[in-house]
Order: structure tokens, then sequence, then C-alpha cells
């Protein structure tokens, strides 16, 4: 759960989520630009793979590749696991 955390709490990172919450499916050039167009976020290749690999060992994204293209797909799972851990009735009743 920690890594979830620690991904989400930079905002540059949000930001790449956002964007493949939008549109699934895209390269380090895609998720690049959509940055710099969508955000105003002027970061390197290497710094935005930086952050995806922090997104990808927390399991908050994942990867595919075909031919020598690498495409990033966001994953959900962890924040419904998040979202559950605080949600469930645990047999208590709302106040």
């Amino acid at each position: 759960m920690s890594d979830v955390f620690k991904a989400l709490a930079d905002p540059t990172r949000r930001a790449i989520l956002d964007g493949l919450a939008e549109r699934d499916g895209q390269t380090l050039f895609e998720i690049c630009g959509r940055l710099t167009m969508l955000h105003g976020l002027g970061s390197s290749r290497q710094a935005v793979s930086q952050h995806l690999d922090v997104l990808e060992q927390a399991g908050l994204v994942r990867t595919e590749r075909a031919g020598r293209s690498k495409f990033h797909y966001i994953d959900r799972k962890p924040l419904v696991g998040l979202v559950d851990r605080w949600l469930a009735d645990n047999g208590k009743a709302n106040p």
C-alpha cells in the first residue's frame, strides 16, 4: 500500500495517470507530449520514464511491448483495494 501512496503523492505521476485514464495504451513519446500540451510540464523523457517506473512498481501502470514500441496502460486494481479498505462496512454502523 505504501508504494501506491508514494506513487500518488507526486503531481506529475497523477497527471500521467490522468492521461492514461483518458487515453490508455500510450507510448513514452505520447505521454511526454500530452504532459507538455495539457499540463505545461516540460519533463525530460528520462524523468517521465522514472515516474512510469514508480507507477509500474506500485502496480498502477502495466506495460506491453509490440515490436520496438512499449505501451503503458493504467491498472486500477490497487486503487480499488484502497477504496474497499476504507469503504467496507465491517459490520459497523455509520453514525
